[in-house]
């Protein structure tokens, strides 16, 4: 066994084979509160990646936040080879308010790469950047829905990317969608600097989701087998992912009440009626009809709406009976099987 040396993060030195906290300043509130992020390192004692597995970038999104903490409890964590550095909580001022944003109202997740004189949110995204991002070699960010917004478990990685859709392949999650990333936001910085990263959507913001929680821990760990830091080897799924090349929202033709009719996980064809819209003042009517073939990936659940708003995110596939099998089973086994995976094997319930 080689003798490594000690890892450096935010000016703390970490000696291989043990862990700790660090705490990374990212700046102060008018009342002179400081804003710290705290930054959970494991360095083996063997080489290997530096995975980054980051959450809660808008603060109200708490289903990573728990993904975190199962995933740290794992006993096989204590042989990893390389070096995970897990952050629970990116956006600490939105966690604390239960919101999306920051205390300006801009969006850390539209930030990036920051700078280190711009607003708040630019400076906090300019400091993960320069002191946890550029540290790493792949990274896993783990988001939800907004609120009132629930997303069916899936991953999403460029399509330019090989090392990035092979983690999206094996964290095995119902979708993958092959899709650029946006401007201004941690995954298109990674990508800017050539780091592999793949990011996980699922669930609604302000609630845990269990099924979502285990399907982003069994993923995780996944990963790591994968990229060698976990001993064993990867099995191959018994369900393989749904690929989808495009995805987009139906929205609401008009403002009212509306009454959802498709769920999470449900295919849906060109002209199927997904919602009725109506007015309580009137027996005024009007149907939302899916514009294409696919698989609902998104949905609203906020049953009062305006004209315009997104009520359905639906995913285009080859096939909607392949699709519709393959999410089902995918299910059934993350529902009948987890919990006893996850003691057996991962130590954590």
């Amino acid at each position: 066994m080689t003798s490594r040396a000690a890892f450096t993060l935010g000016g703390d030195k970490i000696a291989a084979g043990s862990r700790a906290v660090v705490d990374i300043p990212f700046g102060k509130l008018y009342t002179h509160t400081e804003l710290n992020i705290g930054a959970h390192v494991i360095h083996g004692r063997q080489d290997g990646p530096v995975l980054l597995i980051a959450a809660a970038l808008h603060g109200d999104e708490i289903n990573g936040v728990e993904i975190c903490r199962r995933l740290l409890k794992l006993p096989r964590l204590n042989r990893i080879k390389g070096t995970l550095i897990v952050v629970p909580i990116v956006n600490t001022y939105g966690f604390v308010q239960q919101s999306r944003y920051l205390p300006d109202r801009r969006d850390l997740n539209r930030s990036f790469p920051g700078s280190e004189k711009g607003s708040l949110g630019s400076r906090m995204a300019f400091q993960f950047t320069d002191k946890i991002l550029k540290c790493c070699t792949h990274a896993i960010d783990l988001h939800t829905g907004a609120i009132h917004r629930a997303n069916l478990p899936q991953v999403r990685a460029s399509a330019k990317d090989k090392t990035a859709l092979r983690m999206a392949e094996v964290f095995n999650a119902p979708v993958i969608i092959k899709a650029a990333s946006r401007d201004g936001t941690m995954r298109g910085t990674a990508n800017n600097l050539g780091i592999p990263i793949l990011l996980y959507e699922a669930g609604e913001a302000l609630r845990f989701d269990e099924q979502s929680i285990k399907i982003g821990v069994r993923g995780i760990v996944n990963v790591m087998q994968d990229l060698g830091m976990l001993s064993g080897k990867t099995k191959a799924p018994k369900n393989r992912s749904v690929f989808s090349k495009k995805s987009s929202w139906v929205r609401a033709e008009h403002d009212g009440i509306a009454r959802y009719y498709v769920t999470l996980g449900q295919t849906v064809k060109t002209g199927d009626v997904m919602a009725h819209i109506y007015s309580p003042y009137s027996d005024f009517e009007v149907a939302i009809e899916a514009t294409f073939d696919g698989v609902v990936i998104g949905r609203n659940n906020l049953p009062l709406v305006n004209e315009g708003e997104a009520l359905f995110h639906v995913a285009e596939v080859s096939s909607l009976d392949e699709a519709e099998k393959t999410l089902d089973a995918i299910s059934d086994e993350v529902d009948n099987a987890m919990p006893a995976a996850l003691r057996d094997e991962y130590g954590v319930v």
